[in-house]
């Protein structure tokens, strides 16, 4: 046990309430703050904080699950991070200039609004730091307990931002949702390249290619339920297929079934819209109403919505035999305006959270009692550890045609997301692009799970090429890209070189003109991966490495050299833009 580091103030201003605070070191450099609160009757409690203070002593940039790239200090006037049940994760990370875990702090409570802040105090270089509870209405409550975390070890910062999801994981409640195999390999999804202007026909022949180019499933996004092409949501909430776009939904799956592709269908849980047969059903059962969009959010706190969303899903998987469900705009459950919502009358929950969470959580059980291995995606930010109950797919948020942005998020997402896989936002790129920068759009995705979205029978051959070998590499590599460890460098740099080991492989990708990290021990396979526009990659060996055979390959996987090379100390390996090379130990 060690002496606490911090000294924690608890202040609450409301009267009739008994609050507690209380702490614990279960080891070095980590702390555990309980805090209990007790009304004397059941009421809506006033805004909370818990504030600490911490030297800004060689922390030179910050994370959190929202950050962006943006990972630039605050200061203690500025706002904080908000996270929610459906939105973000309460969590923030302090690291140094070479990314050793200066304070993460994390709090026990994911499904109720927080806020929290490291803000610099400009008089004495010191962060602020706090967590404010309540500062959005909740339920009447007549008791409430949460924990925070508080841990300064000197870990890499990756560490320890995956011991926090170890701690949420073992939460009761919070054990994440199994993940199938099925999820954690390549897909094919129909939104950049299709939108709404779905055809069964087409969807068909790109489900043919891409199997052939190593994707085992297909996620049908929007436009299957509608005749209305303007990518708006005013005639959601029948969730009916449009008979002029796909006449035969149970045909059309049993086509790709046969195919050997599974299939997942995308719904946009929380909206009914005005033209929807269910608006007359649901129009006085909202959350908010969007006039000038046409479109409502449903009420959760209602059995009988909470029924019908679950009802729809049921019977989708029942009858048409799907394999998974993209459940989208979870974040949109809030309530109205940051006001305190109304309750009663007919609702059986105060909470939008709670009511949230209950729906999801029957959503599950129904749907896993028809087929356990069912798909859910969820996207970036509703992506914490609640949602991991229910999600066993955290897709980055949308970012078309953006590599660095794909691979920030799918990042980001890696840092907490455990077991879950985490998913790129589908590819895309234009058929007019050089094939090496084509490539990147996959290269920067590689440590998550690719989605396709380009019309693949439209594609130059060479650009098929290339996505066809990146696909094989992925998939042959996915034990190392996925599972192996996990080392992304300078998070405030945007990750310029990412590394992944396990005890026979090291994947290491550099996107920015910069050395590559490899004085260490090394596994018999070493692959450098060149994720930029330009030759070359410099890497820092450890001395006297040993000889190591290399082989080089363009973007598209042919062989343009093989030689053998002693590595040792600082040297630059010749790997063409958007190639690799290989290099094996003893031979």
């Amino acid at each position: 046990m060690s002496m606490m580091q911090h000294h924690f103030h608890w202040t609450y201003g409301g009267d009739g309430v008994q609050t507690e605070i209380a702490t614990e070191t279960p080891e070095a450099g980590v702390e555990l703050v309980h805090i209990r609160i007790s009304l004397e009757k059941p009421a809506t409690p006033l805004s909370v904080q818990l504030t600490w203070k911490h030297p800004v002593a060689d922390i030179h940039g910050v994370w959190h699950p929202n950050c962006g790239r943006n990972r630039g200090f605050v200061p203690d006037w500025g706002a904080g991070y908000a996270s929610r049940l459906t939105n973000s994760s309460p969590v923030i990370c302090l690291f140094s200039g070479n990314g050793r875990n200066k304070m993460t702090f994390a709090f026990s409570d994911a499904l109720n609004p927080i806020v929290m802040k490291a803000g610099i105090h400009e008089e004495t270089a010191e962060f602020h730091c706090s967590v404010v509870l309540f500062e959005e209405p909740v339920a009447p409550l007549s008791h409430y307990e949460a924990t925070l975390r508080v841990d300064c070890r000197d870990l890499f910062y990756c560490e320890a931002l995956n011991e926090v999801q170890n701690w949420w994981s073992g939460i009761p409640g919070l054990i994440p949702a199994p993940v199938p195999d099925s999820a954690r390999e390549p897909m094919y999804s129909t939104w950049y390249s299709y939108h709404q202007r779905l055809v069964p026909e087409g969807i068909e022949e790109q489900c043919s290619l891409a199997k052939e180019m190593g994707c085992e499933s297909i996620i049908v996004d929007d436009g299957w339920q509608t005749a209305d092409n303007m990518r708006g949501y005013a005639y959601c909430g029948d969730w009916i297929v449009c008979p002029d776009k796909i006449p035969d939904m149970k045909g059309h799956i049993e086509r790709v079934h046969r195919l050997g592709m599974k299939y997942l269908l995308w719904y946009s849980v929380p909206f009914v819209g005005m033209h929807s047969r269910a608006w007359s059903k649901f129009k006085d059962k909202m959350l908010y109403t969007i006039e000038e969009r046409g479109w409502g959010i449903v009420d959760p706190r209602y059995s009988e919505v909470r029924e019908y969303l679950i009802g729809i899903y049921e019977k989708a998987l029942l009858e048409w035999d799907l394999d998974g469900f993209k459940l989208d705009f979870m974040d949109s459950f809030l309530p109205p305006g940051g006001q305190k919502p109304e309750y009663g009358n007919g609702r059986d929950y105060v909470s939008v959270s709670e009511a949230v969470d209950r729906l999801m959580t029957d959503i599950m059980h129904r749907l896993r009692m028809i087929k356990p291995n069912v798909m859910i995606e969820f996207r970036q930010s509703y992506i914490g550890p609640h949602m991991r109950k229910y999600g066993n797919m955290f897709r980055a948020s949308d970012c078309p045609n953006d590599s660095i942005e794909n691979r920030v998020r799918t990042l980001d997402i890696r840092l907490l997301c455990g077991s879950t896989a985490a998913h790129a936002d589908p590819i895309m790129w234009s058929i007019k692009d050089p094939v090496e920068s084509a490539a990147l759009q996959l290269i920067n995705v590689l440590f998550a799970v690719p989605q396709i979205s380009v019309r693949l029978d439209q594609l130059p051959v060479r650009h098929q090429e290339m996505a066809a070998f990146w696909l094989c590499f992925w998939r042959k590599h996915r034990h190392v890209l996925l599972d192996g460890q996990l080392e992304p460098y300078h998070p405030e740099l945007l990750y310029p070189v990412v590394v992944a080991v396990t005890s026979d492989i090291l994947i290491a990708t550099a996107y920015e003109r910069t050395v590559v990290p490899l004085d260490r021990e090394l596994p018999e396979t070493v692959i450098l991966i060149n994720g930029m526009r330009e030759n070359g990659i410099i890497v820092e060996w450890a001395a006297n490495a040993g000889p190591r055979a290399v082989t080089v390959q363009d973007t598209t996987g042919r062989v343009v050299q093989e030689y053998k090379l002693g590595i040792e100390g600082l040297q630059q390996i010749s790997v063409p833009p958007a190639g690799l090379v290989t290099l094996i130990a003893g031979k």
